[in-house]
């Protein structure tokens, strides 16, 4: 998910290009076999962005000097959709049967995962994101293997009230996983609202997940400004103040502590370290200042 005001889907705006670049991700992570999600690929090849379906061709993610900063975000970012797939599959195994992935982009989990019977998950992103995607597997003849909710909705609107509508039950225990979007794709007050509606809705023995970015520090912002400048060399017209919204942002265990959740917080070695790939992640000290920090709570 990305910041953005446009109803229709368009891969060369924001929106379009994060949520295709996810899908980017997805296939390199299944090419290397840290994943299992066929319909990634053909996600891409739908979008039709030259650029994007290079990279899963060409390999241009390799870890070469002119693409090292893509190389390593594509590496923690597969890295964390693995982690957060072992999660899903956790909770599933504990006996919960409601799932809502918040900003869920072009992933495929209710048709790539094993669910067991009997869960709902509920997937909520920009309309024109879950049209796209809904009308591409559709064609594909992809099959479920969850009950699947789509709702096209904007996160920094009633959300929640959208959930509801579909058949979401608070009563019930729910994972939550905001994969990709706390970190600076809602402005500072949205991203403190979601946090306090999912505390509303979370019956005892829910669990959230997320990846999140208090303040983007200058070195974050030079990394992202460089991998954006990388897209521009290949003519996709996007700027970083495009995507992301500036502020200072509530530190999110901490918020989510406030409201009762019991957090543990990780850093991107340790995110490596959990999926068995400790000695996939060498981005040393400066590689921990640009990376996203990591939180799972339990309510």
């Amino acid at each position: 998910m990305a910041r953005t005001d446009h109803d229709t889907w368009d891969p060369a705006t924001g929106v379009g290009m994060t949520a295709t670049f996810g899908a980017v991700v997805r296939a390199v992570a299944t090419n290397k076999g840290l994943l299992d999600d066929p319909f990634a690929e053909l996600l891409v090849r739908a979008a039709d962005v030259h650029y994007f379906t290079q990279m899963v061709e060409n390999e241009l993610y390799s870890d070469d000097g002119a693409n090292s900063v893509t190389a390593g975000l594509i590496a923690v970012l597969g890295a964390y959709t693995r982690f957060l797939d072992d999660y899903l599959a956790d909770a599933g195994r504990a006996g919960i049967r409601q799932v809502v992935l918040l900003g869920s982009g072009l992933d495929t989990r209710p048709y790539r995962l094993w669910w067991p019977h009997g869960t709902t998950v509920y997937e909520l992103d920009q309309p024109s994101v879950i049209d796209f995607k809904t009308d591409v597997l559709v064609a594909l003849g992809a099959e479920l293997t969850a009950s699947r909710r789509a709702i096209g909705v904007d996160l920094r609107q009633d959300w929640l009230a959208a959930l509801y509508r579909v058949g979401f039950d608070a009563a019930q225990p729910t994972v939550w996983i905001a994969e990709n979007l706390l970190v600076g794709y809602l402005p500072p007050d949205g991203q403190d609202r979601l946090l306090r509606d999912v505390t509303v809705a979370s019956a005892p023995g829910s669990r959230f997940a997320a990846d999140h970015i208090p303040t983007w520090n200058p070195l974050q912002l030079e990394a992202g400004r460089g991998f954006v400048d990388r897209w521009r060399q290949f003519g996709l017209d996007i700027d970083l103040a495009e995507l992301i919204y500036q502020g200072e942002y509530r530190h999110v265990p901490a918020n989510l502590a406030d409201r009762g959740w019991q957090t543990v917080e990780f850093k991107v070695a340790d995110l490596f370290a959990t999926i068995g790939m400790a000695n996939r992640w060498r981005g040393g000290r400066k590689g921990d200042a640009i990376t996203p920090a990591y939180v799972t709570a339990t309510r």
